[in-house]
């Protein structure tokens, strides 16, 4: 028995290679384009004023570009989250400073701090067009957690073969811990993803659950004021 998100899966694929079946092949020169737009739409308006029209006259495309692409507005801006992740990490460029708390840290680009008060209102959004559909809030925080969890397993694989982390730890679960609670904190607290917290995550849970030296420690002195 296939889900609803399996389903809805099966059709954006068949959806990708009809025209092609017909002899036309679609173009997606304008997908970065129209992506783009639809991120500033949806950052201005919201949830409830975002249309398929208005990212259409702000991308500068035809309507019919626009719904021949994408069937409603919810799986746009899936389509255009996922867009802006895929610009953020690059699972072929990932950084190598030496130490797994480099490389996690070096994740983080300071372009991302500038930009979180848009992105704060992105995934405010997305998180309201998202809650009354299980198989779409499904699709939206895979295509939000997963490229960070690829990158997060890549960088601990690596820390595993130069022996900095033992090969007993659970890399496929923690490299998910960080991503999973960047995405809690935009789309359900609604709260900016800020360096600050990717610290307290690194050197709070992740440095201590895989077990490696130097991971910033409560000093006494902290912990006798508590």
């Amino acid at each position: 028995m296939t889900t609803k998100t399996e389903r809805t899966a099966r059709a954006h694929s068949s959806a990708d290679i009809e025209p092609a079946a017909r002899g036309r092949k679609r173009d997606h020169s304008r997908d970065a384009d129209i992506l783009d737009a639809a991120l500033d739409v949806l950052a201005e308006v919201g949830a409830a004023g975002i249309t398929m029209d208005l990212v259409a006259e702000r991308a500068g495309a035809g309507k019919a570009t626009i719904y021949r692409r994408w069937t409603s507005k919810a799986e746009l801006v899936i389509d255009a989250v996922a867009h802006i992740e895929r610009m953020q990490v690059d699972i072929e460029h990932l950084p190598d400073t030496g130490t797994l708390r480099g490389d996690l840290l070096a994740l983080f680009r300071p372009e991302a701090m500038e930009a979180s008060t848009r992105r704060l209102k992105i995934m405010s959004a997305l998180a309201s067009l998202l809650s009354a559909d299980q198989a779409l809030a499904e699709a939206g925080s895979a295509v939000i957690v997963k490229p960070w969890a690829d990158a997060h397993f890549a960088l601990m694989q690596r820390a595993v073969t130069r022996g900095e982390v033992s090969a007993r730890a659970d890399i496929t679960t923690l490299s998910q811990v960080v991503p999973s609670m960047a995405a809690y904190r935009t789309l359900v607290q609604r709260k900016p993803f800020t360096l600050e917290f990717l610290l307290s995550m690194i050197d709070g849970v992740i440095m201590p659950a895989l077990r490696i030296c130097g991971a910033r420690q409560p000093k006494k002195s902290d912990r006798s004021q508590t």
